[in-house]
């Protein structure tokens, strides 16, 4: 086992003794207490880094949203230091999910088929989507490369008046399109993981989802925590369903 799994392994193991998760019938544990920790961490100074930089980048949006953080002066100082903590939270969460993460042949498929997964054109998802499906895999490494791009152009604009002025330059168009990046994804996320998936949220809030969320749209995880088909679980319960009335 590698020092970063040691440590991930470690840090679950102090956060399930500080909190728990309770698992009801007909539930599955999604995300231990340390995940849903990192998860809120990483979406809360983003915020934070976000609506300062807005602050910072738009005078018209600086009108209203400086006051928040205590003026303009505190929100330019507020602005890298929320930065930082939203690194520190990140690289921890990457350790956490580096490994489920990993992408997949069965990941380039789901891509391709992105339209019926848009349109709901299935109910169930395919057998093969695991404990992340391709889109949610695609949007992790789009933070982890934005979230590269925010450390280096970061600290050479919070320095400088230490690096050549073009390198300023530079760094400030890198740093807002990246900005502009993680907000689209963030915004996509946050519909997904509420509107189009719901049950999802809630999988932040207490750490469980229904057996029947974990059948629709990750049956690969389901099989691999239950040890039975999710498909075949779906016709039954649809089955159940039918004769109900009855």
């Amino acid at each position: 086992m590698s020092t970063a799994a040691k440590l991930d392994e470690r840090a679950r193991g102090q956060f399930a003794r500080l909190g728990t998760t309770r698992v009801r019938r007909g539930e599955l544990l999604r995300h231990p207490v340390y995940t849903r920790f990192l998860h809120w961490g990483v979406a809360i100074f983003f915020v934070l880094s976000l609506l300062t930089g807005f602050a910072i980048y738009s005078p018209w949006l600086f009108h209203w949203l400086a006051p928040l953080f205590g003026g303009g002066p505190r929100t330019r100082a507020l602005h890298p230091w929320f930065g930082v903590v939203f690194e520190v939270f990140f690289l921890f969460q990457f350790l956490n999910w580096a490994t489920p993460m990993a992408w997949r042949d069965s990941d380039r498929r789901w891509l391709g088929n992105i339209r019926d997964y848009v349109t709901n054109q299935e109910t169930v998802e395919p057998e093969e989507v695991g404990f992340f499906n391709g889109g949610q895999k695609l949007y992790f490494w789009a933070i982890a490369v934005t979230a590269v791009l925010f450390l280096i152009t970061g600290v050479l604009l919070w320095f400088d008046h230490q690096v050549p002025r073009w390198l300023v330059a530079v760094s400030y168009v890198i740093h807002d399109l990246a900005a502009l990046v993680m907000l689209a994804g963030f915004i996509i996320h946050v519909y997904e993981g509420t509107a189009h998936q719901p049950g999802t949220f809630r999988s932040m809030i207490d750490g469980t989802v229904t057996e029947r969320w974990a059948w629709t749209h990750h049956p690969g995880w389901y099989r691999a925590v239950t040890g039975r088909d999710a498909r075949e679980d779906y016709e039954r319960e649809k089955q159940r369903q039918k004769e109900e009335p009855r």
